[in-house]
């Protein structure tokens, strides 16, 4: 008598029925697998996609020129008409700068011992700082003119210095009113550590010599690389070898490809729990088979071909195997989603690592199920139904 592909599923089915405990712990193998992989390419995904869309939103054309060594391998700086020179070439659309003041150092109050810094910099910063590198102000407002010394700092200074906008810091041995916190910048995230004051401030008040220790500089899209190759000229004629330039993207883009690589090694990791997983499913199968010896005898004792007891167990094995897939595709999805939504990244699962799961489920079952379905199937009914 010929089975019905419901038939199948339905004489596959009594067996996992019969015994749930052990089905749950056997799928649980290939869930944890299933869902470490889809996690894995999940998370991954999802943060190059909000690596994307901040260089989307950034943009890939800002450069950044800084000093570099001297011939004879000592610290180097910038001309003090640096910034004027850089904002000549053609293919530039806005120019700012930083300078360091290194005699100035930034505390709470002017009780704080002199050695306690916190690693904060305090710099001085061109007005069109924020508009160059794509910072915004979470709080307050960026420094503008005024008699009264102002100060804003960065989102990792903030929050070590503990004062929002409105209350006073004490620089440089003066006090300076708080009018801003920036919010983090990925394409300078040095300014997340620093304390900015006007240049005109930093010059009359901390005695900043007028060097800029950065210059940043955005250019036309199609002009970046020329321009690249133009800034160390450009910004110091009589010595380029002292001049560094480089390109703040490249950072972002170089952590896409580092979580690319590491993604890898995870989702090798997640393949030998899946195979962890398919051992135990083939375990489960094998002793299923030796308890079940007595009703393996019957239904060959009462018609069943050999065929059909390869199919029942096969069929059983997918099914415990797809079943642990699917708790761990919902799993690994869940997984996502709650990492990503706490980063505040986009959530985004590939369809083929879905996809890939799944099939992997189905190989696993199958190849776990192979040997026990073989093996019983080869029982003869006599010999079943005597043991």
């Amino acid at each position: 008598m010929k089975l019905s592909f419901l038939d199948v599923v339905r004489v596959g089915g009594a067996g996992l029925r019969t015994r749930p405990l052990r089905v749950v712990l056997s799928a649980l193998g290939i869930a944890i697998g299933i869902a470490a992989m889809v996690a894995v390419v999940g998370i991954s995904t999802s943060s190059r996609a909000q690596v994307d869309r901040q260089l989307s939103a950034l943009g890939t054309n800002l450069l950044s020129v800084g000093p570099g060594k001297t011939f004879f391998g000592d610290a180097a700086h910038l001309p003090a008409d640096a910034s004027a020179m850089v904002a000549r070439v053609g293919p530039v659309t806005s120019v700012s700068s930083t300078g360091r003041v290194p005699s100035a150092r930034v505390y709470r109050t002017d009780r704080i011992p002199a050695t306690e810094t916190g690693g904060i910099a305090v710099l001085a910063a061109s007005p069109q700082l924020l508009s160059t590198v794509g910072a915004t102000v979470s709080a307050g407002a960026f420094l503008g003119v005024g008699t009264v010394p102002t100060v804003v700092l960065g989102s990792r200074a903030a929050a070590l210095l503990g004062v929002p906008p409105g209350l006073t810091v004490w620089l440089g041995g003066n006090w300076f009113t708080v009018v801003g916190v920036l919010a983090p910048v990925p394409l300078a995230p040095e300014l997340d550590s620093a304390a900015l004051i006007g240049w005109s401030t930093a010059t009359e008040v901390l005695g900043f010599d007028g060097y800029p220790t950065t210059i940043y500089a955005r250019a036309r899209p199609d002009a970046v690389t020329a321009v690249a190759g133009v800034l160390a000229a450009t910004a110091n004629p009589s010595a380029p070898n002292e001049v560094q330039v480089s390109r703040p993207s490249d950072a972002l883009a170089a952590r896409a490809a580092f979580d690319a690589a590491f993604t890898g090694l995870l989702l090798g990791l997640g393949a030998v729990a899946l195979l962890v997983g398919g051992v135990g499913v083939a375990n489960t199968m094998v002793i299923s088979v030796l308890e079940r010896r007595a009703e393996i005898g019957l239904r060959r004792a009462l018609g069943a071909r050999r065929a059909q007891i390869r199919l029942q167990f096969l069929t059983e094995s997918l099914l415990l195997s797809l079943l642990g897939g699917a708790g761990g595709l919902v799993l690994g999805f869940l997984i996502t989603f709650a990492y990503a939504v706490s980063q505040s990244w986009p959530v985004v699962v590939p369809l083929w690592v879905l996809g890939g799961g799944l099939l992997a489920t189905l190989l696993i079952g199958g190849l776990a199920g192979l040997y026990p379905a073989v093996r019983a199937a080869r029982l003869s009914p006599t010999v079943a139904l005597g043991s």
